[in-house]
Protein backbone atom coordinates (compact mmCIF):
# COMPACT_ATOMS: atom_id res chain seq x y z
CA UNK A 1 0.00 0.00 0.00
CA UNK A 2 1.20 3.11 -1.30
CA UNK A 3 1.78 6.40 1.99
CA UNK A 4 -0.70 8.01 1.01
CA UNK A 5 -3.16 4.46 1.10
CA UNK A 6 -2.01 3.92 4.83
CA UNK A 7 -2.62 7.89 5.42
CA UNK A 8 -6.39 7.15 4.08
CA UNK A 9 -6.27 4.07 6.25
CA UNK A 10 -5.39 5.91 9.19
CA UNK A 11 -8.16 8.69 8.78
CA UNK A 12 -10.67 6.24 8.38
CA UNK A 13 -9.91 4.04 10.94
CA UNK A 14 -9.22 7.30 13.44
CA UNK A 15 -12.78 8.24 12.80
CA UNK A 16 -13.89 5.47 13.45
CA UNK A 17 -12.44 5.24 16.69
CA UNK A 18 -13.55 8.73 17.44
CA UNK A 19 -17.12 7.98 16.94
CA UNK A 20 -17.35 4.48 18.75
CA UNK A 21 -15.97 6.57 21.77
CA UNK A 22 -18.39 9.20 21.56
CA UNK A 23 -21.57 6.66 21.31
CA UNK A 24 -20.46 4.39 23.83
CA UNK A 25 -20.18 7.39 26.36
CA UNK A 26 -23.50 9.42 25.57
CA UNK A 27 -21.92 11.99 23.40
CA UNK A 28 -23.68 11.30 20.83
CA UNK A 29 -27.46 9.90 21.27
CA UNK A 30 -27.93 6.71 20.38
CA UNK A 31 -31.77 6.93 18.94
CA UNK A 32 -29.61 9.11 16.19
CA UNK A 33 -26.32 7.05 15.40
CA UNK A 34 -25.04 4.11 17.16
CA UNK A 35 -21.76 2.53 17.34
CA UNK A 36 -19.70 1.58 14.21
CA UNK A 37 -19.31 -2.02 16.18
CA UNK A 38 -23.02 -2.00 16.17
CA UNK A 39 -23.24 -1.13 12.58
CA UNK A 40 -21.11 -4.21 11.96
CA UNK A 41 -23.23 -6.27 13.55
CA UNK A 42 -26.34 -5.27 11.46
CA UNK A 43 -24.21 -5.79 8.10
CA UNK A 44 -23.59 -9.17 9.05
CA UNK A 45 -27.01 -9.85 10.12
CA UNK A 46 -28.53 -8.58 6.98
CA UNK A 47 -26.23 -11.11 4.77
CA UNK A 48 -27.30 -13.51 7.30
CA UNK A 49 -30.84 -13.13 6.37
CA UNK A 50 -32.39 -14.67 3.28
CA UNK A 51 -34.82 -12.00 2.74
CA UNK A 52 -32.27 -9.12 2.54
CA UNK A 53 -29.72 -11.25 0.60
CA UNK A 54 -32.62 -11.66 -1.97
CA UNK A 55 -32.89 -7.39 -1.43
CA UNK A 56 -29.24 -7.18 -1.94
CA UNK A 57 -29.16 -9.06 -5.02
CA UNK A 58 -32.38 -7.66 -6.64
CA UNK A 59 -30.18 -3.69 -6.47
CA UNK A 60 -27.15 -5.60 -7.59
CA UNK A 61 -29.05 -6.70 -10.29
CA UNK A 62 -30.76 -3.36 -11.59
CA UNK A 63 -27.28 -1.52 -10.90
CA UNK A 64 -25.38 -3.63 -13.13
CA UNK A 65 -27.72 -3.21 -16.03
CA UNK A 66 -28.05 0.19 -15.47
CA UNK A 67 -24.24 0.23 -15.14
CA UNK A 68 -23.82 -1.68 -18.54
CA UNK A 69 -26.57 0.67 -20.58
CA UNK A 70 -25.18 4.01 -19.41
CA UNK A 71 -21.09 2.52 -20.13
CA UNK A 72 -22.34 1.59 -24.11
CA UNK A 73 -24.58 4.42 -24.32
CA UNK A 74 -23.00 6.85 -22.96
CA UNK A 75 -19.41 5.90 -24.28
CA UNK A 76 -21.24 5.83 -28.01
CA UNK A 77 -22.99 9.08 -28.08
CA UNK A 78 -19.60 10.80 -26.80
CA UNK A 79 -17.96 9.35 -29.74
CA UNK A 80 -20.68 10.76 -31.99
CA UNK A 81 -20.64 13.70 -30.61
CA UNK A 82 -16.90 14.21 -30.39
CA UNK A 83 -17.25 14.06 -34.97
CA UNK A 84 -20.34 16.17 -34.38
CA UNK A 85 -18.87 19.72 -32.92
CA UNK A 86 -21.49 22.26 -34.00
CA UNK A 87 -24.29 19.93 -32.49
CA UNK A 88 -21.89 19.11 -29.23
CA UNK A 89 -21.52 22.98 -28.40
CA UNK A 90 -25.00 22.98 -28.95
CA UNK A 91 -25.82 20.31 -26.07
CA UNK A 92 -22.94 21.75 -24.02
CA UNK A 93 -24.84 23.63 -21.86
CA UNK A 94 -27.72 21.32 -21.51
CA UNK A 95 -25.01 18.51 -20.69
CA UNK A 96 -23.67 20.81 -17.97
CA UNK A 97 -27.08 21.94 -16.22
CA UNK A 98 -28.21 18.18 -16.16
CA UNK A 99 -28.32 17.20 -13.08
CA UNK A 100 -30.08 20.28 -12.03
CA UNK A 101 -33.01 18.36 -13.62
CA UNK A 102 -34.78 15.81 -11.25
CA UNK A 103 -34.98 12.72 -13.18
CA UNK A 104 -37.37 11.06 -10.55
CA UNK A 105 -40.20 13.03 -12.28
CA UNK A 106 -40.05 10.94 -15.21
CA UNK A 107 -40.84 7.85 -13.35
CA UNK A 108 -44.57 7.66 -13.55
CA UNK A 109 -43.54 7.80 -17.20
CA UNK A 110 -41.30 4.69 -17.16
CA UNK A 111 -43.93 2.81 -15.52
CA UNK A 112 -46.01 3.69 -18.21
CA UNK A 113 -43.41 2.62 -20.86
CA UNK A 114 -41.74 -0.37 -18.79
CA UNK A 115 -44.18 -1.35 -16.15
CA UNK A 116 -44.38 -2.16 -13.00
CA UNK A 117 -41.24 -3.91 -12.51
CA UNK A 118 -37.31 -3.38 -12.15
CA UNK A 119 -37.29 -1.28 -15.52
CA UNK A 120 -38.20 1.93 -14.31
CA UNK A 121 -35.86 1.71 -11.47
CA UNK A 122 -33.08 0.46 -13.85
CA UNK A 123 -33.82 3.43 -16.55
CA UNK A 124 -33.24 5.90 -13.47
CA UNK A 125 -30.30 4.65 -13.01
CA UNK A 126 -29.43 4.95 -16.07
CA UNK A 127 -30.46 8.42 -16.35
CA UNK A 128 -28.16 9.49 -13.69
CA UNK A 129 -25.30 8.01 -15.07
CA UNK A 130 -25.37 8.44 -18.64
CA UNK A 131 -24.29 12.08 -18.82
CA UNK A 132 -20.99 11.18 -16.46
CA UNK A 133 -20.26 8.71 -18.97
CA UNK A 134 -20.87 11.11 -21.85
CA UNK A 135 -18.99 14.63 -20.94
CA UNK A 136 -16.20 12.48 -19.52
CA UNK A 137 -15.94 10.65 -22.77
CA UNK A 138 -16.04 13.88 -24.93
CA UNK A 139 -13.09 15.63 -22.21
CA UNK A 140 -11.24 12.50 -23.05
CA UNK A 141 -11.57 12.50 -26.63
CA UNK A 142 -10.79 16.36 -26.78
CA UNK A 143 -7.70 15.92 -25.06
CA UNK A 144 -6.10 13.46 -27.43
CA UNK A 145 -2.39 15.30 -28.24
CA UNK A 146 -2.76 16.28 -32.12
CA UNK A 147 0.60 15.45 -32.57
CA UNK A 148 -0.93 11.52 -31.91
CA UNK A 149 -3.95 12.29 -34.48
CA UNK A 150 -0.85 13.24 -37.04
CA UNK A 151 1.23 10.62 -36.53
CA UNK A 152 -1.39 8.37 -36.77
CA UNK A 153 -2.40 10.36 -40.49
CA UNK A 154 0.72 9.65 -41.40
CA UNK A 155 1.67 6.31 -40.68
CA UNK A 156 -2.08 5.61 -42.15
CA UNK A 157 -3.27 3.43 -39.55
CA UNK A 158 -6.92 1.90 -39.81
CA UNK A 159 -9.79 3.05 -37.65
CA UNK A 160 -9.54 -0.25 -35.33
CA UNK A 161 -5.63 0.75 -34.85
CA UNK A 162 -6.43 4.43 -34.58
CA UNK A 163 -9.08 3.60 -31.52
CA UNK A 164 -6.53 0.87 -30.03
CA UNK A 165 -3.37 2.49 -30.40
CA UNK A 166 -3.95 6.06 -29.96
CA UNK A 167 -7.68 6.93 -28.68
CA UNK A 168 -7.75 4.03 -25.99
CA UNK A 169 -4.23 4.86 -24.51
CA UNK A 170 -4.64 8.54 -24.70
CA UNK A 171 -7.81 9.03 -23.15
CA UNK A 172 -7.78 6.17 -20.61
CA UNK A 173 -7.89 8.81 -17.68
CA UNK A 174 -11.32 10.30 -18.27
CA UNK A 175 -13.18 6.73 -19.53
CA UNK A 176 -11.91 5.31 -16.13
CA UNK A 177 -13.21 8.43 -14.42
CA UNK A 178 -16.35 8.07 -16.39
CA UNK A 179 -17.02 4.23 -15.24
CA UNK A 180 -16.07 5.68 -11.63
CA UNK A 181 -18.83 7.95 -11.74
CA UNK A 182 -21.23 5.79 -13.69
CA UNK A 183 -21.12 3.39 -10.64
CA UNK A 184 -21.52 5.87 -8.03
CA UNK A 185 -24.69 7.26 -9.96
CA UNK A 186 -26.10 4.16 -10.74
CA UNK A 187 -26.25 3.10 -7.09
CA UNK A 188 -27.78 6.66 -6.25
CA UNK A 189 -30.38 6.39 -9.02
CA UNK A 190 -31.35 2.73 -8.48
CA UNK A 191 -31.35 2.57 -4.51
CA UNK A 192 -33.47 6.44 -4.35
CA UNK A 193 -35.79 4.61 -6.73
CA UNK A 194 -36.25 2.02 -4.51
CA UNK A 195 -36.87 4.57 -1.58
CA UNK A 196 -39.32 5.76 -2.67
CA UNK A 197 -41.56 3.60 -5.22
CA UNK A 198 -40.35 -0.02 -5.17
CA UNK A 199 -41.50 -2.75 -2.60
CA UNK A 200 -38.01 -4.86 -2.58
CA UNK A 201 -34.21 -3.84 -2.92
CA UNK A 202 -31.70 -2.32 -0.46
CA UNK A 203 -33.14 0.96 -0.96
CA UNK A 204 -36.12 -0.40 0.08
CA UNK A 205 -34.91 -2.80 3.27
CA UNK A 206 -33.42 0.84 4.44
CA UNK A 207 -36.55 2.98 4.35
CA UNK A 208 -38.41 -0.23 6.31
CA UNK A 209 -35.65 -0.05 8.75
CA UNK A 210 -35.97 3.43 9.33
CA UNK A 211 -39.56 3.36 9.34
CA UNK A 212 -39.11 0.03 12.16
CA UNK A 213 -36.92 1.81 14.19
CA UNK A 214 -34.33 -0.52 13.61
CA UNK A 215 -31.47 1.35 13.48
CA UNK A 216 -29.02 -1.73 13.68
CA UNK A 217 -30.08 -2.76 9.92
CA UNK A 218 -30.35 0.33 8.98
CA UNK A 219 -27.04 1.13 9.74
CA UNK A 220 -25.94 -2.21 8.77
CA UNK A 221 -27.08 -2.04 4.93
CA UNK A 222 -25.72 1.56 4.90
CA UNK A 223 -22.23 0.23 5.75
CA UNK A 224 -22.47 -2.76 2.60
CA UNK A 225 -23.16 -0.14 0.23
CA UNK A 226 -20.49 1.71 0.99
CA UNK A 227 -18.45 -1.49 1.07
CA UNK A 228 -20.07 -2.18 -2.32
CA UNK A 229 -18.95 0.81 -4.06
CA UNK A 230 -15.96 1.55 -2.36
CA UNK A 231 -14.93 -2.20 -3.72
CA UNK A 232 -15.89 -1.60 -7.24
CA UNK A 233 -14.18 1.69 -7.25
CA UNK A 234 -11.03 0.54 -5.57
CA UNK A 235 -10.91 -2.75 -8.00
CA UNK A 236 -10.70 -0.01 -10.99
CA UNK A 237 -8.49 2.24 -9.32
CA UNK A 238 -6.15 -0.77 -9.41
CA UNK A 239 -7.26 -2.09 -13.04
CA UNK A 240 -6.14 2.23 -14.12
CA UNK A 241 -3.16 1.73 -12.12
CA UNK A 242 -1.62 -1.43 -13.92
CA UNK A 243 -2.62 -0.01 -17.08
CA UNK A 244 -0.48 2.97 -16.58
CA UNK A 245 2.61 1.05 -15.44
CA UNK A 246 1.86 -1.68 -18.13
CA UNK A 247 2.42 1.90 -20.85
CA UNK A 248 5.22 3.17 -18.12
CA UNK A 249 6.76 -0.15 -18.86
CA UNK A 250 7.20 -0.99 -15.35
Amino acid sequence: MTRAGWIRLALIVGALALLEAACRHGLVSRHAVIPPSRMIEGAWNAIAADETRADIWLTLQNVVLSLILSMIVGTAAGLMLHKATRFRRALDPLLASYYAVPTFVFYPLFIVLFGLNRWPLVAIGFLFAVVAVIINTLDGLARIPRAFVRTAAVMRLTRSQYALHIVLPAAAPWFFTGAKFAVAYSFIGVIAGEFVVSGAGIGHAIAFAYNSFDNRMMYGLIVLLFVLVGSVNTLLSLWERKLYARRAGR
